[in-house]
């Protein structure tokens, strides 16, 4: 399932996230972000899709800790809230 665009609640992790995605420059780019909502974490992460392939730019964390974050990641929906 994919992320939707702009602000989203999650659970990954046994906790609930305040989430944003967001494109950038034609969607050649996007920007990641998650706060738990127990103030307990954040990750935050670019994607550059380039012509040589996709490139992974964590903000000031471990590639690993974004990758399990967002294999982790399930959307809340409204009716979950």
């Amino acid at each position: 399932m994919a992320l939707p665009l702009g602000a989203f609640r999650g659970r990954a992790f046994g906790r609930d996230w305040l989430v944003t995605r967001s494109l950038f420059a034609g969607g050649a780019s996007e920007k990641l972000v998650g706060r738990a909502l127990d103030g307990s974490d954040y990750v935050s992460l670019n994607l550059y899709r380039l012509e040589s392939g996709p490139r992974l730019k964590p903000c000031e964390m471990s590639a690993e800790k974004v990758a399990r974050f967002v294999v982790e990641l399930r959307v809340v929906g409204a009716d979950e809230a």
